[in-house]
């Protein structure tokens, strides 16, 4: 019998080309599908996404179908879930094809583990799984098949390994069908004495604590990591203690804990065992004092930048909250319901300065908030490290999103400053002297959007408020509307900086930390604000640090779970189609290659303008030994790091947003991530190079396919520098976007370009 509890994820390409067949059609096909998982409110899809998917029909190979159960995987729909949709349907074909994949699908139950072991020891790596009768295994070391490793048990030898980490992973099938186990690593502990290397047991019996927990003293803020490293076979499980009572969750080998509170001080413990036998490591205890903020303490004030302060770990991006929006608490047509025309979210978040001190959690913010605004029904456009004019025309794209009761937010993240009451964002080529003149102006931003006679204006600014003493210019900004819209929430007081605190894992920065816990809420946005403000204060590391300014002329009863009622079909077609423009990936497609080795070419997106690209071996003719396809030739304009290219894992990209696409990607693939995809200056065009070896031949050979994608991602709306020796519009209070027709991507005059100083 099949785990009818999978996601629909798990379903293979084979039995989702067959459900996109027979559901691609216009009576019990997709649409009745939406309506009917939409009976539980976490799967019901909005218009604009539904609109989204039935525009697939227009592309070569796109599909309403595979859209819609993308969209129902994203909000973790089970295959349970789709089977009793089916039978509601009565569509007895769809749900036949569903059940007999069901039955044969594999599952891997005990996935193998990464270990840090003794020089000389012998590891054992263990993979099972169930599915159909007759599974076979095939363990790999890299992309290299383990000669002989057909069991679910591998017996590594430590003594055979480089120096460096070696990855292992395990492939199970059955006829066509395959599943692929995490990968795992082993790290060989190197002895550097014949004493050192006699203290350690190479027998694969019994189990032996190799690092003991070390007591600290900390205070209030800090990050507590507490390890416990053991050897064993099986491989060792963990369980952490805290006063002889366990710690919900922690089963790794390190305890880590972001930000300490007096909460978390006590005596610690780690139980270690496997199926045979069972350790306790040493107690250690851990004290925690009240943070204290004397000159020297560990803040980092940066003059006129964007500080920032860290707080949740990475892994939360992984778990949106499935909180219930309460959009449809009150009936339509109610005379209490207030509706937006449309939702639309430019998010940007800076990091990498040229000239002034890096960010880290931009990134993260970004992500955050996109995941929970979509969920709120948003177009989002997020974007990473802008330069001056790539901010200005990113603003512009944003403005043409933007019409008559259309709910306006912009975020931003990253270096700022604040003069005479006017908000100004650095883009990352700033020079080290900046000015008005090199930055974009909040205020203008709010004077455009407010000709487009939007229905709410939010402005969410993460960023530092300090004077800039470099620039003397009292700002010219002229009167905005009286339009009674307008919310202004700033991460920091007037003439004040927001904190980052330096750590080795990327979070969140103080401000998206709280605002995360209340963005789903059906409460007005001042009252949301207010909460998060509330929440802020109850932080004794940043009283009297940094506090949330919220500024408001609001005076509506206006919330973001508000719905959406569109004034018309064909003003919503056309803005859906403006917003997708920017959120095409490049289909995925094979490359046959003259020697007989087929490769797939497939694409994930992290952000608007950062893409992840992948390689994978699909079939290659007996006669060849080994092979492995490259990317080369990238556009220089890209911003490429070649450390982040060809890479035999997603892990080895060094983004920490890995978790987020690399579930959607197929295993044994070379990974390569472009970045900065808004300075495309036209297709997308590298080559492929597939090196490969045949039978008995020592030497590699090479043929290369040279690959145009088109334009992807956020690169359609042609943001690229423009030329130089063009003069630069007049910004400022005056709509560009008046004279600009709809449609009219990149073609909006810019606000008076960067010079150096």
């Amino acid at each position: 019998m099949g785990d009818w509890n999978l996601p629909i994820g798990s379903l293979g390409e084979e039995v989702l080309a067959q459900l996109c067949e027979l559901l691609d059609t216009a009576g019990r096909g997709w649409r009745k599908l939406a309506e009917v998982a939409g009976a539980e409110k976490r799967f019901k899809c909005s218009e604009e996404e539904l609109e989204m998917c039935s525009l697939k029909v227009l592309e070569p190979l796109g599909s309403p179908t595979q859209s819609l159960l993308q969209l129902l995987a994203e909000r973790e729909c089970t295959l349970w879930y789709l089977r009793g949709c089916l039978l509601r349907m009565g569509h007895t074909q769809a749900f036949q094809v569903l059940s007999s994949a069901v039955h044969n699908v594999i599952r891997i139950t005990v996935q193998p583990e990464s270990q840090v072991v003794a020089e000389g020891t012998r590891v054992s790596l263990t993979c099972w799984a169930t599915g159909p009768p007759g599974l076979t295994y095939q363990w790999f070391c890299g992309k290299q098949e383990v000669p002989g490793a057909t069991a679910p048990e591998l017996l590594v030898d430590t003594a055979a390994l480089p120096g460096l980490p070696q990855w292992f992973i395990c492939r199970v099938s059955c006829g066509a069908a395959f599943a692929f186990s995490r990968w795992a690593h082993i790290q060989v502990k190197r002895s550097h004495s014949p004493e050192s290397a006699s203290s350690y047991c190479p027998s694969m019996e019994g189990l032996q604590i190799l690092q003991q927990p070390q007591p600290c003293r900390l205070a209030e803020g800090d990050p507590l990591v507490l390890e416990c490293r053991a050897l064993g076979n099986p491989p060792p499980q963990y369980q952490w203690f805290r006063n002889r009572r366990p710690v919900e969750g922690a089963r790794a080998p390190r305890l880590q804990v972001q930000l300490v509170t007096t909460a978390e001080r006590g005596t610690y413990s780690c139980r270690v065992f496997n199926l045979f036998h069972e350790l306790w490591s040493q107690e250690v205890d851990v004290e925690i004092g009240p943070r204290l903020f004397p000159s020297g303490a560990p803040w980092q004030d940066g003059v006129g930048g964007r500080c920032w302060w860290w707080h949740c770990p990475i892994a939360v991006l992984g778990a949106v909250a499935t909180t219930s929006l309460f959009t449809d608490s009150l009936e339509p047509g109610s005379p209490d319901q207030l509706y937006a025309t449309d939702k639309v979210a430019l998010l940007v978040g800076n990091m990498h300065y040229v000239h002034h001190k890096h960010l880290r959690a931009p990134m993260v913010d970004v992500h955050a908030l996109g995941a929970l605004l979509q969920q709120l029904d948003f177009k989002v456009v997020s974007l990473l490290d802008l330069r001056r004019d790539e901010m200005q025309m990113a603003v512009d794209e944003f403005l043409l999103l933007l019409d008559k009761g259309v709910y306006g937010l912009l975020y931003y993240a990253g270096h700022g400053y604040e003069n005479f009451g006017t908000s100004f964002m650095v883009p990352i080529d700033a020079p080290g002297s900046y000015t008005s003149a090199h930055c974009l102006c909040v205020q203008h931003v709010l004077q455009r959007m407010q000709q487009r006679r939007t229905g709410l204006n939010i402005f969410l600014l993460d960023m530092c408020r300090k004077r800039n003493l470099n620039d003397d210019v009292v700002p010219q900004v002229g009167a905005l509307e009286v339009t009674a819209n307008i919310v202004f929430g700033y991460a920091t007081c007037a003439d004040a900086e927001a904190y980052e605190l330096s750590q080795e894992e990327l979070s969140n920065g103080v401000f998206v930390t709280f605002l995360k816990r209340w963005l789903l809420e059906d409460e007005k946005i001042t009252v949301l604000l207010d909460k998060v403000a509330e929440d802020m204060g109850t932080l004794e590391l940043t009283r009297g640090r940094q506090a949330l300014e919220l500024r408001s002329n609001l005076s509506e009863r206006r919330a973001l779970t508000d719905p959406i009622c569109s004034s018309g079909r064909a003003e919503t077609s056309a803005r859906n189609l403006q917003w997708a423009k920017a959120h095409v990936l490049p289909e995925s497609r094979q490359l046959r290659f003259d020697c007989g080795v087929t490769v797939q070419l497939g694409f994930a997106a992290e952000f608007s303008n950062i893409m992840i690209i992948y390689t994978r071996i699909l079939a290659a003719p007996g006669h060849i030994a080994e092979c492995a396809a490259k990317l080369t030739d990238l556009p220089e304009e890209l911003d490429v790091d070649l450390k982040c290219t060809n890479r035999e894992s997603p892990e080895e990209l060094g983004s920490p947003l890995v978790p987020t696409w690399s579930a959607t990607c197929p295993s044994c693939c070379l990974y390569s991530r472009l970045c900065g995809l808004q300075r495309l200056r036209q297709e997308l065009t590298f080559t492929v190079c597939l090196q490969f070896r045949y039978r008995g031949v020592a030497d590699f050979v090479e043929e290369r396919r040279v690959v145009s994608v088109g334009r992807p991602l956020i690169s359609k709306l042609n943001m690229s520098p423009r030329d130089p020796g063009t003069a630069p519009a007049s910004g400022g209070s005056g709509s560009p976007l008046s004279a600009s027709p709809p449609g009219s991507w990149g073609n909006s005059p810019k606000v008076p370009g960067s010079h150096e100083v």
